[in-house]
């Protein structure tokens, strides 16, 4: 069961949703870095799978500085409004709320990683470059811009073959700029391709397969 947190980051405080796992093993701890449509339902259960897997797991409310507790649907009025605060709120101080989450996990002695879905795919990939933190992003189809730094820790990338806001030229733009990463494409999916309340997009067989894939790259990641 998850419950509310605070986090201090230089850009004041923020809210979070934590879920610990029940029998007290840890494997080390997740930062969950959310799609444009806050801190919903959908990130919440996230978290907690992950603590059922064995994660201390955090997802900060990335749009605290903005407008804190947003929680959007998933049409369009919620969309348009989640690339709003996506802008407003911009990557710097979305890599410093990541950075506040990671070293309040590890002041408790946890290894951490961030994983993060579309903008926080994004975000989770500078959190690697920026930060030094392993990092999982989900079809993060905003990251070819900042393609040329460089990785600092490993690194998975998950994208869908049928995703129109990420073509096939930008995945092998990855391939090429981050050879040294782990890049996955599942045929049938297209973006959001996670999202389980969202039968538009939701694709189980990719899901639970890159599920799969992410639990083992965390356990060499953070071994």
């Amino acid at each position: 069961m998850g419950r509310a947190i605070a986090v201090t980051t230089r850009h004041g405080p923020v809210d979070a949703w934590r879920a610990d796992p029940l029998d007290g093993a840890q494997r080390g701890a997740l930062v969950v870095v959310q799609e444009i449509f806050g801190v919903n339902a959908h990130i919440r259960s996230v978290v907690e799978r992950y603590a059922a897997e064995g994660y201390v797991a955090v997802a900060p409310d990335m749009f605290a500085p903005v407008q804190p507790h947003v929680e959007l649907d998933y049409g369009p009025e919620g969309f348009a409004r989640g690339r709003e605060l996506a802008a407003a709120l911009g990557f710097e101080r979305a890599v410093d709320v990541v950075a506040a989450a990671a070293a309040q996990l590890r002041e408790e002695g946890h290894a951490t990683a961030v994983v993060g879905f579309c903008w926080g795919g994004s975000v989770a990939f500078l959190a690697n470059t920026r930060l030094g933190v392993p990092a999982v992003s989900y079809y993060g189809a905003r990251t070819v811009p900042f393609l040329d730094e460089k990785l600092r820790a490993p690194m998975l990338f998950h994208f869908g073959a049928e995703d129109g806001s990420i073509p096939q030229a930008d995945i092998q733009a990855h391939r090429e700029r981050h050879p040294d990463a782990t890049h996955h494409v599942y045929e049938g999916a297209g973006h959001a391709f996670n999202r389980d309340v969202d039968p538009r997009h939701h694709h189980p067989a990719s899901a639970t397969l890159a599920h799969r894939r992410t639990l083992k790259f965390l356990e060499v990641a953070l071994a």
